[in-house]
């Protein structure tokens, strides 16, 4: 399988002595869908960015879609950029007053490709997303989702290596952002390689690898199903939630099942608890009723082990959006000559005459 991801000891420092990512080792193969989760500051920006090729590492390798990005210039790595990697953003950057097809065709804007290319292309990538029948449709007649969509059909325009989606829901209400996770996993089922960067444990829970970074390193690469204590929040299946271990508690009434098993010296008659022996000596008497005091089993008194926090974090995504460009997709947003160059994309030789009239 090929690897489109290759990081080997990535780190990267700011000034002031902030270490961002501190020697982070990740993979990510052809076709695989991957989340990449944790709380704000754990590092999820900038392992983006580092990924993205919008940064470059204070030491470290970084290797994307076979190319070691140490060894490319800043032209050649811009033209990496457009060419193989696919971004989605929280916020979508669609252009006002433009159409969904023409705001796609510009993910082919630094292509070289003739409009009318662009344009068939970016009809089929709407197409591809379930939005052929909003093509004429302007931003502000479409819904979130539907904005996200149009996003992504942008962003998978040029068939990238790689899609990079930045809390792709994040802007969304429930409903939709359901539609845009089914979207990735049709887009990962037809071979596209994304990562999914997200702070959302319920996100993460839908994605079949999930990789989670603490303070700028890896803490865990998982594949599988997550817990429903990750995934939702509520406690495991077991003692109820509450209970601490070592502890008794009355176990209800202590009765011993109205049947005054307890005879006349009371005996140790069982208790209502979870395991525990009866308490102390029964009444004897009639009723045959079992000391309402005895201490039941083991289970319950204050919140111990059963009742923790959930695990993982609750805190906001460390993006609300990006640092990054603010434009997304395939075209490169860097303020370089338009056309590009280097091994990646062999450079073009002017830019096309209708590439400042858009898309």
């Amino acid at each position: 399988m090929t690897r489109v991801v290759g990081l080997t000891g990535v780190t990267k420092k700011y000034p002031g002595g902030v270490t961002a990512l501190d020697g982070v080792d990740l993979a990510i193969e052809e076709g695989e869908l991957v989340g990449i989760v944790g709380p704000s500051g754990s590092g999820k920006s900038t392992l983006l960015h580092i990924v993205g090729t919008l940064d470059r590492p204070t030491s470290g390798s970084v290797e994307i879609a076979g190319f070691d990005v140490a060894a490319l210039s800043d032209r050649e790595l811009s033209a990496l950029r457009a060419r193989h990697v696919g971004f989605v953003f929280q916020a979508f950057h669609l252009v006002p007053g433009v159409s969904a097809l023409d705001n796609v065709a510009e993910g082919l804007l630094y292509s070289g490709l003739p409009r009318a290319v662009r344009r068939r292309r970016a009809a089929e990538a709407l197409e591809r997303v379930g939005l052929a029948d909003r093509a004429r449709h302007r931003p502000h007649e479409l819904s979130g989702g539907q904005k996200q969509r149009v996003a992504i059909a942008r962003a998978v325009v040029g068939d990238p290596e790689l899609l990079l989606a930045d809390e792709p829901t994040g802007a969304l209400d429930s409903a939709s952002g359901e539609s845009i996770m089914e979207l990735l996993h049709d887009l990962s089922a037809a071979g596209s390689t994304i990562a999914v960067i997200t702070h959302d444990l319920e996100v993460a829970a839908q994605l079949p690898r999930r990789v989670r970074l603490r303070d700028g390193a890896v803490v865990e690469d998982v594949l599988g199903s997550v817990p429903p204590s990750v995934r939702g929040g509520e406690a495991d299946a077991g003692p109820p939630a509450g209970a601490a271990e070592g502890c008794g508690s009355t176990g209800g009434s202590g009765s011993t099942g109205g049947s005054g098993s307890a005879g006349a010296a009371g005996g140790s008659g069982p208790s209502g608890g979870w395991s525990g022996t009866a308490g102390g000596p029964g009444t004897a008497g009639g009723s045959g009723t079992a000391g309402r005091s005895g201490t039941a089993g083991r289970w319950s008194g204050t919140a111990g082990r059963w009742s923790g926090t959930t695990s993982g974090s609750g805190t906001t995504s460390e993006l609300g959006t990006t640092n990054g460009p603010r434009t997304t997709s395939g075209p490169d947003t860097t303020s370089e000559p338009r056309t590009t160059g280097g091994p990646p994309w062999p450079p073009q030789d002017r830019v096309p005459d209708d590439a400042w009239t858009g898309a």
